[in-house]
C-alpha cells in the first residue's frame, strides 16, 4: 500500500489545514495538495508546495506589476506563442515540489535529470522499509531485438512464472540478510543484545535495486516540462513513464494553460530535420520521393514516414 495508516493521518490533517494567502493559488491543484497519487505497486506521488499559476508565467513575459486585466483568451495565446517558440525563462517563475516514492533502480534513471533540488531518504540514517516493485505481468518483456535499451515480446507460462519468483525471492532475502545485519528491531534498539549489528550505511549495500525509496523534488515548469517530455513519451521505460503520466495531471491541474500548449507543442508534436522538411515539400508538390536519393538514412526515413502515417517502402 503507497501510505500506512499513520501516513494516512498526517496527510489527512495536513489537507485540513487552512492557511490564508495574498498569493495567487490554483484551485485545482490545491485539491489534489498532500494526497499520495499512486504510481506501480507501492509508489505515489505527492505534491507538497508549488508557487505560480499561468498568470505568472504571462505577468512575467510582460514584466507587468500585477495580474494584468487582458482577456483570458489573450493570456492563453501569449502562452500558447511562448511554448511554440520555445521560450524559457516564463515558465521558470512556476516552481513545484513532490514527495515521490519510487524504485531505486528508477530513482538513478530519474535523477539524470539536474535540474531539480532533491533531497532521497537517507539510508544511512533511516531504516528502508520491506517493499519491492515487482511488475504486473503484461510489463515482463524480453530484450527488444531491435532497441538496445527496449523490450520486446511479453514471457509468457514456466519463464514468466520463474521470473517473478526469482525477483520476489531474491528481493525477500537480501531484506531478511539486511535486516540481520542490522540487528535493530522497529524501535531501533538491538534485536539480539549479544550482536552489535552492522553500520546502517553498510547493511543497506545489499539491497536490490527493486527496493523502494522516497525523495522531495522540487523543480521549475520549464524544467518540469522538459523532464515531461521524454519520461512520459511513448518510448521511455513503463515505470517513469507511470510517473511522468501521473504528474502531468497535476500539470494539467496547476497550469491547465500551460499545460494545453506543452501537449501541443511539445508532446503532439514531432520535429523535423532540414532534411525531412525538404522530403515533405517535395512530396507536396506531388512528387514521388523514393528514400534511395531523398537524402534521408534509413532510419530518418522510418521515422519520417511513421510522423506522415504513410508506409514504410
Amino acid at each position: 500500500m503507497p501510505l500506512t495508516p499513520e501516513q494516512a493521518l498526517e496527510v489527512a490533517a495536513a489537507r485540513e489545514a487552512a492557511q490564508p494567502t495574498r498569493r495567487p493559488t490554483a484551485p485545482g491543484l490545491e485539491a489534489l495538495l498532500f494526497q499520495a497519487l499512486p504510481v506501480l505497486d507501492h509508489g505515489f506521488v505527492r505534491v507538497i508546495d508549488y508557487m505560480g499559476d499561468d498568470a505568472a508565467v504571462v505577468q512575467a513575459a510582460r514584466v507587468s506589476y500585477g495580474r494584468g486585466t487582458r482577456a483570458a483568451n489573450e493570456d492563453r495565446g501569449l502562452i500558447r506563442y511562448l511554448m511554440r517558440h520555445r521560450h524559457s525563462t516564463p515558465f521558470e517563475m512556476c516552481e513545484i515540489k513532490y514527495h515521490v516514492k519510487l524504485p531505486i533502480f528508477i530513482a538513478r534513471q530519474w535523477i539524470r535529470h539536474r535540474t531539480a533540488n532533491v533531497n532521497e531518504y537517507s539510508a544511512r540514517y533511516s531504516i528502508l522499509d520491506r517493499e519491492f516493485y515487482l511488475p504486473e505481468p503484461d510489463q515482463l518483456a524480453a530484450q527488444s531485438s531491435a532497441n538496445r535499451q527496449g523490450r520486446g515480446d511479453v514471457l509468457q507460462g514456466e519463464e514468466a512464472a520463474r521470473v517473478m519468483d526469482l525477483l520476489r525471492q531474491d528481493a525477500m532475502q537480501t531484506y531478511d540478510h539486511y535486516a540481520w545485519m542490522l540487528n535493530e528491531d522497529a524501535g531501533g534498539t538491538p534485536a539480539d543484545p549479544a550482536r552489535q549489528g552492522l553500520a546502517r550505511e553498510l547493511a543497506r549495500m545489499n539491497l536490490t535495486l527493486n527496493t523502494y525509496t522516497q525523495w522531495y523534488w522540487k523543480t521549475d515548469l520549464h524544467n518540469l516540462l522538459h523532464f515531461l517530455s521524454l519520461r512520459a513519451d511513448a518510448h521511455a521505460q513503463y515505470e517513469i513513464r507511470a510517473y511522468a503520466e501521473v504528474m502531468l495531471d497535476t500539470v494539467k491541474a496547476w497550469v491547465p494553460a500551460c499545460h494545453e500548449a506543452f501537449m501541443d507543442y511539445r508532446m503532439g508534436a514531432a520535429t523535423l530535420s532540414a532534411g525531412m522538411l525538404a522530403v515533405v515539400r517535395r512530396l507536396l508538390a506531388g512528387e514521388a520521393v523514393p528514400q534511395q536519393g531523398s537524402g534521408l538514412s534509413k532510419r530518418e526515413w522510418r521515422e519520417l514516414m511513421e510522423m506522415l502515417g504513410r508506409p514504410v517502402a
